[in-house]
């Protein structure tokens, strides 16, 4: 079978930055929904038309996998608005109470500096502003069961960072 949406694909990886450093690898099969929100698009369309036991190597912009680094999404805040034990690369589903109004809910924030008085905190997606290496290995691919389909994801994404429903 052929990846094409919607579908799922069994996946091994290695993903590197330009440098040649490793940043994440997978030697067992990760399953993802073709046609949801598992991959990037990026990806997604790089799978088109493949098949299992096929590899192939991608070098993807920023834009083409975790957008530009945003400054406008690095909040300093309160450090009494945190819990006592905090620690540099803690996450949080949106900002405590006491903290920016205005930001967005929907983002996980990375505790990035810690201060006496402040909490420095980033939610950009920790790969943003950087091209990446990816070497993915097609291990299978099957129909997805309609439960898939209708979620949208076989319950994993492809190095996303985001809230779940």
């Amino acid at each position: 079978m052929k990846i094409a949406p919607p579908c799922v694909v069994s996946l091994s990886w290695t993903l590197k930055d330009t440098l040649g450093d490793m940043l994440d690898a997978s030697d067992e099969p990760v399953e993802f929904l073709v046609g949801g929100h598992d991959l990037l698009a990026s990806i997604e369309q790089a799978l088109i038309g493949r098949g299992p036991g096929e590899r192939m190597e991608l070098h993807l912009e920023p834009k083409d996998a975790f957008g530009d680094f945003d400054d406008l999404l690095i909040y300093l805040e309160p450090r009494s608005a945190f819990p006592a034990e905090l620690e540099v690369g803690m996450a949080f589903e949106g900002l405590p109470p006491g903290c920016t109004p205005g930001a967005p809910r929907d983002r996980l924030y990375f505790v990035s500096e810690i201060y006496p008085e402040r909490v420095v905190l980033d939610a950009n997606h920790p790969l943003a502003g950087m091209a990446l290496r990816l070497t993915l290995r097609v291990h299978d691919v099957r129909e997805a069961t309609l439960d898939e389909v209708g979620r949208g994801s076989t319950g994993t994404g492809f190095f996303q960072v985001h809230l779940r429903d």
